[in-house]
């Protein structure tokens, strides 16, 4: 676990930094520098270009965290790598054309509730592309066990980016749709940067060179292709289809505020999942199953140590925290609570989707996927409609805990391995005895004070007793390292 911990820990702070930065866009800026309407565009856009990402990847970026260590030989090497890089052109290309052919019907069914979104079809196509080449070149870098870099542009760069682009209609610098097309720039600038890191890295070098292994290779992009559809389904289907359904795409707007809020929550897997990816998909190479179910619960473990401190302070200050924002927005509560717990019980699954998305079991983990992905959509079909973006959350909540249990189940079955120990039942013992003594507690002062100053108690009081407990050895040797205890 000391590489896992070493560039965790880095990735960790980027990705908060990055968050932090995003919660000042997505909390504050906006929603005052921007109308709701066009905000609801901008997230609805982000959200469709998401959805198509995978497709535009073809797989490529799971593939190669997959089959990289497979390969010893330099020409070997070099052909898989040359191969990977070509290969989403398969997909990008025909999308293009169609897309230029078929431009009146798709921008007909994209624009049919809200017509806003008519005159911005093409930036979602290259939203998409370069969405899915970035997360290419990060993968490159990955199985070179380099991910803090990647991690910096994923999680910092285009949020600092969008921020300036913020200030600058604020400033009446730049007109709405002048943001937009800028913001489609900051995407594409990302993922011309992430490629000259890769090739710092490992310099590609062209061999067309046929693989035996091809039509594995193939084909597990092609089942990649659903999994990452999959996955982008149930982040994103949700908006997406709230501006498809309802009338006013400013719900998207409330609902992305909502959402951004819980899916801090996420950080830490998003994070420690950088690495872990490249080093289950070793361990399950070379079969060493001894050192992937340690993995696999020391993952959970650390996950679910930091996930639940950090839901915990969501819960805990989610009523002053909306009381600074517009009363327009305050209507997400619920979908704060729901979409948190789902992830956090997302979080507690610790390294397992790298072990199933890098086994030999993908198929039918992802035959699971599909069915669950229908189901978001029908559950989104059916709650949307009667009770809005409440309804969505639901619906989200209920596709993600059936997925993941499904997974633990699906794990244990396959690998005879679970992500839970005795410690995780402290942890969860913990945080309802602290919910408990700490919700109804508030200070009498304006909202941002009473949220530093619970949050520092509750802080305080947390660290020590999963100290003291000895929940975790990886968390209480950097609580040791951190605050210099003997």
């Amino acid at each position: 676990m000391g590489v896992v911990l070493n560039q965790s820990f880095k990735n960790t702070i980027t990705t908060y930094l990055g968050f932090g930065i995003g919660a000042i866009n997505a909390l504050f800026l906006y929603t005052n520098f921007l109308s709701d309407q066009y905000y609801g565009l901008v997230a609805f856009l982000l959200s469709a270009a998401n959805i198509m990402m995978p497709f535009m990847a073809f797989g490529v970026h799971n593939t190669i965290v997959k089959f990289y260590s497979t390969f010893k030989t330099k020409n070997s090497i070099n052909s898989f790598l040359t191969m990977m890089l070509f290969l989403p052109l398969l997909f990008i290309i025909p999308t293009g054309f169609i897309g230029y052919f078929a431009y009146d019907a798709i921008v007909h069914w994209l624009s049919n509730e809200n017509p806003i979104v008519e005159n911005y079809v093409w930036h979602i196509f290259i939203l998409a592309v370069a969405m899915a080449y970035f997360e290419i070149f990060f993968a490159w870098t990955k199985v070179q066990m380099q991910t803090v870099f990647g991690n910096l542009m994923k999680e910092i760069f285009h949020r600092v980016s969008i921020m300036l682009l913020l200030f600058s209609v604020y400033l009446e610098w730049l007109s709405v749709d002048q943001f937009i097309i800028a913001l489609v720039g900051v995407y594409v600038l990302r993922m011309v940067i992430m490629k000259l890191y890769a090739y710092s890295v490992r310099f590609p070098k062209l061999k067309f060179q046929k693989l035996d292994n091809r039509f594995s290779i193939l084909q597990y992009s092609g089942l990649m292709i659903i999994a990452g559809s999959v996955a982008m389904l149930i982040l994103d289907i949700d908006k997406f289809m709230i501006g498809l359904m309802l009338p006013d795409i400013e719900q998207v707007a409330y609902y992305s505020v909502a959402i951004f809020i819980a899916t801090v929550i996420a950080v830490p897997q998003r994070a420690m999942h950088q690495i872990m990816l490249p080093l289950t998909a070793k361990y399950l190479n070379e079969k060493d199953y001894v050192a992937l179910e340690n993995l696999y619960k020391r993952s959970s473990m650390t996950l679910l140590i930091i996930s639940g401190f950090i839901f915990m302070l969501i819960v805990l200050n989610i009523n002053q925290l909306y009381e600074i924002l517009p009363d327009k927005f305050t209507g997400g509560l619920f979908v704060v609570i729901i979409v948190s717990i789902a992830k956090l019980y997302d979080n507690s699954l610790g390294n397992n989707n790298a072990i199933l998305f890098n086994s030999d079991y993908y198929r039918m983990v992802l035959f699971f996927g599909v069915l669950l992905a229908v189901m978001a959509i029908l559950l989104n079909a059916l709650f949307i409609p009667i009770y809005g973006i409440e309804g969505s959350a639901f619906a989200t909540f209920l596709a993600v805990f059936i997925y993941n249990t499904i997974k633990i189940v699906f794990v244990k079955r396959k690998f005879n391995m679970l992500p839970f120990t005795l410690g995780s039942a402290k942890i969860l013992g913990t945080l309802m005895l602290l919910s408990l003594v700490f919700y109804f507690w508030d200070f009498p002062f304006y909202p941002v004070i009473n949220i530093v100053l619970k949050s520092g108690f509750f802080g305080f009081i947390y660290i020590i007793l999963i100290y003291k407990l000895n929940i975790s050895d990886d968390i209480s040797n950097q609580i040791k390292k951190y605050l210099r205890l003997k």
